[in-house]
């Protein structure tokens, strides 16, 4: 072949005529006619003809800038960022819902309609607000990726809570921890049982993280051991490093609980059990109220008038109005102060029986709004109208409250109602006869008889001696006496022990030899060589601590177990720091678990009370827990999410 028939090759222009429309006559048929070079120049026409076309795709075809597979790459990466950007926005939208406890469906969520719901009503306000998202959401999403629809909202929800969960998991670490559990009913009647463990922080501070909520159909004791084991295995935690279980044995299932702290004990004999200190204050306070009739009647009037001066909004704005009145008046008078957070509106609360605080503030209440109070009975009064009569110890709720400093906290109670007893009466009586001349209330004279009591009991007894000896100093008598048999600093060895870790008044409290008893009390974190070093480290540690000014003025054990990691002696002494630590996780009262029921039932309310037991506990977590939840970014989220299952859409890496 000539070099011009080389040069022409079907084989080598091949290409050149992908694009030839169909015409294959140097490809196809072949060309023999080699002489005739007007053929080639008709063929390769003007810039417009197929020739002229199918070089240039050619030629794009060959650039790797517009090759197909460079096209495909390029659209690929845009479809992935624009999934990112549609994932994040549902992310962002149903972390905020959840945090802030919120319902995510609406009733009626058509195009036509103007009440989707919180969720999609958000999604739109945010798509509104921000382009770059507005053009990847809801009708501009693709058909079969919508992101919107419920289950995905329940992923994403679950997604946060495993991601926060992960984070309680994170703080905890390998330290040891105990357990709180409580039950209540929800709005659909199902039974639940709420459990927070408690723990020491890698800062040295006392912290209670709810673990999660489980419904227990079957409320046997083994039943909800094995409930509690369920969410252990999940977490990746053990009974073995229980060191402490705290139910408030008030419920109706105090039995079934009692059971279970058995159980748990048989398992673990180093998960000591303690009563809620709470609830015993309470029981105390309700043993008084329930033995004395005199105080028993004194209540029932009390919530009698509590409930009828605020039986209705009519009645409360009366209570209100005659409030701001009186208010005013004292104000003109210069009797009481103005200024930021003073004078507040006030309310009549009604006492409880499973809040000993509450009496209290019921109390002040009716002390503080008396003339009010009295003012708003006697328009009902005048109205004659028919009524039915219808008959806690906050510092102890503390979350970071330790069981050292409860034992003095309640050691300073027993002192307060002695020296009550011994010389509280004649400042009382002042009191009472100032607001009875505030009042206008007739005091009666001391020295009379009393005139209270039947005929059948004619006695010579005094005002006097009635008010102050059978009322006043009865009822101090029987508070002492039912905290003594309550709170005895004798009641077991593991709290005497703990005490002596007590740093106050420069370690007073400090006996090696009870220290040395405790840690024998948990055999499975001191064996006999660390007994026996820790004999040495208790006696250089109180000839440090006690020289040390920065150990000096410290109130309780949390201050001690953080100031201990403050200062590095955590490291220096660590025997000591993991005694503190045993005595910080031993509970003292289940207030955390009950505000997870006070949770429970704000976000599973009357509107969502057909909620599933998986989504009320994702929801709880990341209400409960919204300071970690904070701590989770939308991107773990997302990736969790993404590895649920097999997506239609491919989240492409964040860069």
């Amino acid at each position: 072949m000539s070099t011009k028939q080389s040069q022409f090759s079907p084989k080598r222009h091949r290409p050149e005529y992908l694009g030839s429309g169909g015409r294959t006559k140097f490809v196809g048929e072949g060309y023999r006619n080699w002489k005739c070079k007007k053929g080639f120049d008709d063929h390769v026409g003007d810039v417009n003809s197929e020739h002229n076309h199918a070089q240039r795709k050619c030629l794009n075809l060959m650039s790797e800038r517009r090759s197909i597979e460079t096209i495909m790459v390029r659209q690929s990466v845009n479809e992935g960022m624009d999934y990112r950007v549609q994932l994040g926005a549902s992310v962002h939208v149903s972390r905020f819902l959840a945090k802030q406890g919120l319902a995510f469906r609406g009733h009626d969520e058509s195009e036509s309609s103007h009440r989707k719901g919180n969720f999609l009503n958000l999604l739109r306000y945010t798509g509104d607000r921000n382009p770059q998202i507005d053009k990847v959401i809801l009708e501009n999403a693709p058909k079969n990726r919508k992101l919107t629809c419920s289950d995905t909202q329940k992923e994403i929800v679950n997604c946060a809570a495993e991601e926060t969960i992960l984070e309680i998991l994170a703080e905890l670490g390998n330290e040891l921890f105990s357990v709180l559990i409580d039950e209540s009913r929800d709005v659909s009647v199902k039974e639940q049982m709420a459990i927070v463990i408690r723990f020491v922080n890698k800062k040295g501070s006392v912290v209670e993280r709810f673990l999660g909520i489980v419904h227990v159909p079957d409320t046997r004791a083994v039943s909800l051991k094995e409930a509690l084991q369920g969410l252990f295995v999940k977490n990746g935690l053990t009974l073995s490093r229980l060191r402490g279980q705290g139910y408030d044995g008030a419920s109706n299932m105090s039995r079934e609980f009692n059971d279970l702290k058995t159980l748990i004990m048989k398992e673990n004999g180093s998960a000591y059990y303690v009563h809620c200190w709470a609830h015993q204050l309470q029981l105390t306070l309700v043993h008084v109220a329930k033995h004395h009739h005199k105080i028993g009647l004194f209540f029932q009037i009390i919530s009698q008038v509590v409930n009828v001066a605020s039986a209705s909004c009519k009645r409360r704005d009366q209570l209100r109005e005659k409030q701001r009145i009186e208010i005013l008046e004292s104000i003109s008078n210069l009797e009481i102060k103005t200024g930021s957070g003073l004078n507040q509106e006030m309310g009549l609360a009604r006492p409880s029986n499973t809040r000993w605080s509450s009496h209290f503030k019921t109390l002040n209440g009716v002390i503080t709004l008396f003339s009010a109070t009295i003012g708003v009975l006697e328009e009902i009064e005048n109205d004659a109208l028919i009524l039915e009569q219808r008959v806690e110890a906050t510092a102890l709720q503390r979350k970071e409250q330790d069981m050292v400093n409860a034992m003095r906290l309640v050691k300073f109670a027993k002192v307060r109602l002695q020296g009550m007893r011994d010389g509280g009466w004649e400042s009382l009586f002042k009191e009472v006869c100032v607001f009875c001349v505030k009042h206008d209330i007739d005091i009666p004279n001391m020295e009379d008889k009393y005139a209270g009591k039947p005929k059948r009991q004619t006695t010579n007894t005094t005002n006097l001696h009635y008010y102050r000896v059978e009322l006043f100093y009865t009822v101090i008598d029987m508070q002492l006496q039912e905290l003594n048999d309550r709170f005895t600093e004798n009641s077991t060895e593991l709290l005497i022990c703990m005490s002596c870790l007590d740093p106050s008044n420069s370690f007073s409290s400090f006996n090696k030899d009870r220290l040395v008893q405790l840690a024998r009390l948990y055999p499975s974190d001191f064996n006999q060589y660390e007994l026996a070093v820790l004999d040495g480290q208790l006696e250089n540690y109180r000839m440090d601590l006690r020289s040390d000014d920065d150990f000096k003025e410290l109130k309780g054990i949390v201050e001690l177990s953080q100031k201990m990691v403050e200062k590095r002696r955590h490291n220096v002494y660590p025997l000591v720091y993991k005694l503190v630590k045993l005595a910080l996780i031993l509970p003292v009262a289940t207030a955390s678990v009950e505000r997870v029921f006070s949770a429970m039932n704000y976000v599973k309310n009357r509107v969502r009370n057909s909620m599933g037991d998986q989504f009320l506990n994702d929801c709880l977590v990341t209400y409960v827990e919204s300071e970690l939840f904070d701590e989770v970014v939308d991107e773990r989220i997302m990736q969790r999410w993404q590895n649920m299952s097999n997506r239609r859409g491919k989240l492409p890496p964040l860069t």
